[in-house]
C-alpha cells in the first residue's frame, strides 16, 4: 500500500497483538508515522523503558493510571496527554479495576513496530462487522 492511499477503518477491525500478559496493541500508519492503540489490563506488570531516538506522544483514552516519566509519577485518566522526550525512562502503571486504552504516536515510526502495519499491505483493511462492539455503521474502505 502506498503512503498516499487513504485507509478508513475502525480500531476494532485492526488485528491486535498480545505483547505480554495484560498488554495488547494494534497500529495504523506508515514508515513516517505510526499510531499505536495499547490496551493495558489492570493486572499488567509495569515495564520501565526508554526510546533513545524517538519522542513519544501518549494519550489516555480510557481508564486510570500513574504514568511515570523520569522520576515523576503523574496520575492520569481520559484526556491526559504526555510528551515523552527521547531517552527519558517511562512506564505506565494501572490504577484501578478498568482497562486503560493508551494511544501512542511515534514519528518516524518505530522500526520494531512496523510489523503491526502488515495488515495494511493486504487487499484493503479488515472489514469491521456492523454488530461488533465499537464498529462503525459504514464499512471501512481504502481509497
Amino acid at each position: 500500500m502506498s503512503s498516499d492511499t487513504a485507509v478508513v477503518t475502525t480500531w476494532d477491525a485492526i488485528p491486535s497483538e498480545v505483547v505480554r500478559p495484560g498488554v495488547s496493541r494494534r497500529a495504523i500508519g506508515t514508515k513516517d508515522v505510526i499510531c499505536v492503540l495499547n490496551r493495558i489490563e489492570p493486572q499488567m506488570l509495569p515495564a520501565p523503558h526508554a526510546h533513545p531516538d524517538l519522542d513519544q506522544l501518549a494519550f489516555i483514552l480510557s481508564g486510570r493510571a500513574v504514568y511515570h516519566v523520569g522520576e515523576t509519577g503523574h496520575e492520569v485518566g481520559p484526556g491526559a496527554v504526555m510528551l515523552i522526550p527521547a531517552g527519558v525512562r517511562h512506564w505506565i502503571e494501572p490504577a484501578g479495576d478498568e482497562p486503560i486504552d493508551n494511544l501512542d504516536v511515534f514519528a518516524p515510526a518505530r522500526a520494531d513496530y512496523l510489523h503491526l502495519l502488515e495488515w495494511m499491505a493486504r487487499e484493503g483493511p479488515p472489514v469491521a462487522q456492523p454488530d461488533a462492539p465499537g464498529a462503525d455503521a459504514a464499512p471501512p474502505a481504502v481509497t
